[in-house]
């Protein structure tokens, strides 16, 4: 297992790290003053300061786009809709190629409003990335499908386990990959086995850190900094990479009653000691 303390180098700051306190060019500013190499940042924050800005200003700054968050939300109640969705990736994945992303993270969406049709949706999230995946591919930008944790399951995405995520790219094939988040599998008690399966087909596109605290307030808006929750995260960090990643580790955090109050260079500073002494 790589020794963290020996490579900063392979730190990434998902910019919903220090979202509320910066706009993305303040952003990439202080992530590469700090002398962190990666960035993943938000669709809205790039359109905040225009996506040709934004990958310019990454681009000075000498940093890797791990992820570019993010696409997917696919279910929809009706074709229009469903239409619309499709357009909104195209354009997320045209994004990702401007910036030089790694991959475009899908989230891929819960029940449509009104509905209670879970296979409906998972249905509906096979045929959205399935639609997408030729325009990505000719893109050059892999799809990374994210599992979230079963709470998110009617709201933000009904595919809930990293098996679901890899069954999903046994179907769909080439071009699709998975994004391995430690918020949301460090529970499941076959993420051994499917981290393996992910890494045998070269599927392991991303691997994001955080925190699960105990008592988690908030479903959204609690994330951890890494070591000060539950997650076994050195373990799940060396799963991946006994199956093969090598790439950057991604550090990403929702908190708004801790981590997002503060100064982001602080929080930057606390991101890099814990990245070395407890990923």
């Amino acid at each position: 297992m790589r020794d963290l303390a020996r490579h900063p180098e392979l730190l990434s700051i998902n910019t919903a790290t220090v979202r509320e306190r910066w706009r993305l060019d303040e952003a990439i500013d202080g992530i590469a003053r700090a002398g962190i190499r990666g960035i993943a940042p938000w669709r809205d924050q790039v359109a905040a300061i225009g996506l040709e800005r934004a990958a310019r200003m990454i681009r000075d700054a000498g940093l890797t786009v791990t992820g570019h968050c993010r696409g997917g939300m696919f279910p929809a109640g009706d074709a229009a809709q469903r239409r619309r969705i499709a357009e909104d990736n195209r354009r997320a994945v045209d994004e990702a190629a401007a910036l030089g992303a790694q991959c475009l993270v899908l989230v891929v969406g819960g029940l449509p409003e009104g509905s209670r049709d879970l296979p409906g949706a998972r249905a509906q999230v096979k045929d959205g990335i399935a639609e997408l995946l030729p325009y990505a591919q000719d893109a050059g930008i892999p799809l990374a499908i994210e599992p979230l944790h079963p709470m998110y399951a009617a709201d933000r995405s009904c595919v809930n386990t990293l098996g679901q995520a890899n069954d999903l790219c046994a179907e769909l094939g080439a071009g699709t990959g998975v994004a391995v988040d430690v918020y949301h599998v460090w529970w499941d008690p076959r993420i051994e086995a499917e981290i393996a399966r992910a890494g045998e087909a070269g599927r392991l596109l991303a691997l994001h850190v955080c925190d699960w605290l105990v008592p988690t307030r908030d479903m959204l808006l609690d994330r951890g900094m890494m070591g000060d929750g539950v997650a076994d995260i050195r373990r799940l960090r060396g799963l991946a990479e006994a199956a093969g990643y090598d790439g950057m580790i991604e550090v990403e955090i929702f908190s708004a009653g801790n981590w997002w109050r503060r100064p982001p260079e602080e929080v930057l500073a606390v991101c890099a000691e814990r990245f070395a002494s407890v990923c």
